[in-house]
């Protein structure tokens, strides 16, 4: 089975689909109309190994806000339509990953039962044109959205584009482990037999 979907979302404020392939190559293609974000949604795709198609209308006029949680909203709901059932994988996933002087570590599981724990420190308020408050607002929407449990935390870090680039990349990491089958595991990983 073909671990795919596609979402469309239209609201008052932003007009978004997405196409989102788990088991892809890392190829993408994001219009979002906000640079640094479009480069970190290209890194999450790449190093994921996720397809990933992303075509966002926001109302940029106003600020960033609306666009980047709104992006996160179906960025999760794809993630969960895409994962189907969850039988055979391995449901829990991390990454510690480098970029310069950043570490961030990165836990997830996909549980079916969200919540974030958000533990990064940035200094300044926007990269590029990009809000930096709205890294934690983008991970709670996907977290949510996607029905995982999501921990970030910054180990070690001065830049700001560093520490969130390296945010999206482990959060890429840490899914793809998560979503790997192992032949080991009959229907779901859970005592319960249910996520």
């Amino acid at each position: 089975m073909e671990r795919k979907a596609n979402i469309n979302r239209k609201t008052g404020e932003t007009d978004i689909e997405i196409t989102l392939h788990l088991d892809g190559t890392g190829s993408n293609s994001i219009n979002t109309g906000i640079g640094f974000f479009d480069h970190m949604l290209s890194s999450f795709a790449k190093h994921g190994l996720f397809d990933l198609k992303v075509s966002v209308k926001g109302d940029l006029e106003v600020d960033s806000h609306h666009t980047i949680e709104d992006t996160g909203i179906v960025l999760g709901q794809a993630i969960k339509k895409a994962i189907g059932d969850k039988n055979g994988i391995k449901r829990f996933g991390e990454c510690i990953l480098p970029m310069d002087e950043a570490l961030i570590l990165c836990a997830l599981d996909l549980s079916g039962r969200p919540y974030l724990k958000y533990n990064i420190d940035l200094t300044v308020p926007k990269v590029g044109d990009f809000d930096t408050e709205m890294v934690h607002e983008f991970f709670y929407a996907v977290s949510y959205n996607a029905g995982m449990n999501l921990h970030l935390k910054m180990l070690d870090g001065v830049n700001n584009h560093h520490i969130i680039e390296a945010a999206f990349k482990a959060f890429a990491k840490a899914l793809d482990k998560a979503l790997e089958y192992d032949k080991r595991i009959a229907g779901v990983l859970s005592t319960k037999g249910s996520l």
